[in-house]
């Protein structure tokens, strides 16, 4: 089905093609950051190309292995010569990697330089604007349909960007450790912090993580709670009932309306290495169908000084923080995360960096974060590769056959292109 004449789409493949800000040779493509991956199998598909094919089925809307494997087999030769992937006149098929081949190598795969990569080639195109607060939201999150040989749920730490929503970073959180081990080896990994405004939840709230960012020239805003019971104890004795009010701010969604006010003010000797500002923040929230009302008091520290930010710019980057949730809930809702049982190896975290890739592809593009809709045809693979040892082809195999389609994919003169083939062009470019 063809797009539609409105579609965000076709804008998109001109402003990846040349980056805004630096010449287009001095922005790694896709092929070129997944070359840095390792390869950890034969020779038989090149790495790039099978890795590439995989980022596009998963853009085209593929949430198992079993539909990346269907979408590689149907992809035109044309998609094929754009990721390197060379075409066996007599034996076409032979010339494609395989589900199984697939699901090989994303067990096997090296998930930090994985992530690494992908990352990268995000943040190569991401704006940023002048003059405004950068916020990097982190933030952990659970595999739940997937598990390790013990049992233990896989857990993966990403920093997400909020002004364009693009995962900068991802790192896994082994079983011998915790989100708080895993903060200063994730932002080792982005670029560059230097006047970064680092926001988490409680959890990070350290005291050696404050050290680290200010000794990146970064900035934190923390919430403050029970595990940080002197600094708590501090913020709440504040004479806050005579500091006015500062902002407020009234929104609804998920059933219930919620009214939020802050209050900001300078405090020396703050319990907390670089604090130079405390937070408070009262919420409101009226649940719409029952009537019930509940307020709660949250309390936050800052390095940032009133100079660099006032409050109503303080509060926008802690209501942007839950951007960050706001992805969890794409990846479980659209892309079906938590519904996939695939375990093998590093696979679970492969397919995971392919979601945070299309995800950050579609906003780059302007548009929504659902894959693009793309040509449908009845499931006419129902039945399982006997290779395939794993329980992870989701119903998406029987509901979303994806085709990429034939013909240019740029599409005819005076058309929109096929969003299939646009897929593979937004990813390669």
């Amino acid at each position: 089905m063809p797009a539609e004449a409105s579609s965000l789409i076709p804008p998109a493949l001109d402003q990846l093609r040349e980056h805004p800000e630096v010449a287009p040779e001095e922005v790694p493509g896709l092929l070129d950051r997944l070359a840095q991956v390792p390869d950890p199998r034969g020779v038989r598909h090149a790495l790039v190309g099978v890795l590439a094919l995989v980022a596009c089925a998963v853009l085209a809307g593929a949430t198992s292995l079993l539909a990346v494997g269907e979408w590689i087999a149907d992809a035109p030769p044309h998609v094929l010569e754009h990721v390197g992937v060379r075409s066996d006149p007599l034996f076409p098929q032979r010339s494609l990697p395989a589900e199984t081949t697939v699901r090989r190598l994303l067990a096997r795969i090296d998930g930090d330089t994985l992530d690494l990569a992908a990352g990268r080639w995000l943040a190569d195109r991401r704006n940023r604007a002048e003059g405004r607060l950068r916020g990097l939201a982190v933030d952990g999150k659970s595999l739940r349909g997937a598990a390790r040989a013990n049992g233990r749920k896989i857990h993966l730490l990403a920093a997400l960007d909020h002004t364009t929503g693009l995962v900068l970073a991802q790192l896994d959180v082994q079983e011998k450790t915790n989100e708080i081990t895993c903060f200063q080896p994730l932002l080792e990994s982005v670029a560059d912090l230097a006047g970064v405004v680092v926001t988490s939840d409680a959890m990070h709230t350290q005291r050696e993580h404050a050290d680290y960012l200010l000794g990146r020239e970064a900035h934190y805003i923390v919430i403050v709670k029970g595990n940080q019971k002197k600094l708590r104890k501090q913020l709440k004795s504040l004479p806050w009932t005579g500091i006015p009010l500062q902002g407020r701010m009234r929104g609804t969604g998920h059933g219930r309306s919620e009214i939020r006010r802050i209050k900001v003010a300078t405090v020396n000797g703050l319990l907390f290495p670089g604090a130079r500002q405390a937070v408070q923040i009262k919420r409101r929230r009226t649940d719409r169908k029952t009537g019930k009302t509940t307020i709660k008091t949250v309390y936050a520290v800052t390095s940032l000084t009133a100079e660099q930010a006032d409050p109503a710019q303080l509060a926008t980057l802690i209501r942007d923080h839950w951007q960050i949730e706001a992805l969890h809930h794409v990846r479980d809702t659209t892309f079906a995360e938590d519904a996939s049982q695939l375990r093998t190896g590093n696979a679970p975290r492969a397919m995971a960096t392919w979601r945070n890739l299309a995800i950050g592809a579609l906003r780059l593009a302007g548009g929504p974060t659902s894959p693009p809709l793309c040509d449908t045809t009845p499931a006419t693979r129902t039945a399982r590769s006997p290779c395939s040892g794993s329980s992870d082809h989701e119903t998406d195999a029987r509901r979303l056959r994806r085709s990429p389609g034939d013909g240019d994919p740029l599409g005819a003169a005076g058309q929109n292109p096929k969003p299939s083939l646009l897929c593979c062009c937004l990813i390669i470019y």
